[in-house]
């Protein structure tokens, strides 16, 4: 359908829409960017409205899972909450990462679509520190080990240190008598799902970055099975 718009309409209208959208994906996502040892250092968080994405895999360490009440904006402006997995662990590599999210402008919708990491599966490119995802929806393969423990009390979750390598208590900020999940190592493959927010506060370094933005509502490209096996975070 593009390639039968005018040559100058196209134009037009995709100068508009990078000009709107784009700074709003840097300015909602909080995303600032510096370059360091020939790698992308980036502090990502996106926290105002659910974002869409797909990772081949991701391994951590010090894995916690509990269920919390996460703040949110309805879309008619009135504020709530909504009962979300949080997921968070201290030290991590991702193996290819896609981030997807719709804008309105003008009566028109726009995908902003973020993709980090290279096109190898096998690679587990982009490393990660204190990441904390609160997951909507999330579909994949889940595998934990060393010293796993399920229970129903999510503030015993431990998963984030702070400036001394101490372990945060309750990190989650899950309330008692919750489900919660915590294990020594967690790896977490094909991911598809929604994030109603993402935060990589302390440090995510990855070879690429790319941020178009695209006409029309686009889904982030079904994730690649990963191979071989991630390096020690």
């Amino acid at each position: 359908m593009r390639a039968r718009h005018a040559a100058a309409e196209g134009r037009t209208h995709w100068r508009r829409s990078l000009a709107v959208a784009a700074p709003a994906l840097l300015a909602a996502g909080g995303l600032g960017s510096a370059m360091a040892t020939g790698a992308l250092a980036v502090d990502l968080r996106i926290q105002d409205q659910p974002v869409d994405f797909t990772t081949s895999s991701l391994y951590g360490t010090q894995y916690g899972a509990a269920v919390v009440d996460q703040s949110v904006v309805r879309p008619d402006g009135t504020t709530g909450t909504e009962r979300v997995l949080r997921m968070g662990f201290a030290d991590g590599v991702i193996n290819g990462l896609c981030l997807s999210r719709r804008q309105q402008f003008a009566g028109a919708t726009y995908t902003l679509l973020l993709t980090l990491g290279d096109d190898d599966p096998g690679s587990w490119e982009i490393r990660t520190q204190n990441t904390v995802l609160d997951l909507r929806n999330a579909t994949g393969v889940l595998d934990m080990d060393g010293i796993v423990d399920l229970n129903t009390n999510g503030a015993d979750v431990k998963t984030v240190k702070d400036a001394t390598g101490a372990y945060v208590v309750n990190p989650l900020d899950s309330p008692q008598h919750r489900f919660g999940i915590q294990a020594r190592y967690a790896k977490f493959d094909r991911i598809t799902g929604t994030a109603q927010d993402f935060q990589i506060p302390g440090l995510l370094t990855t070879p690429k970055l790319s941020l178009s933005v695209r006409p029309g509502t686009v889904a982030c490209p079904a994730p690649a099975a990963p191979t071989g096996t991630p390096g020690t975070p």
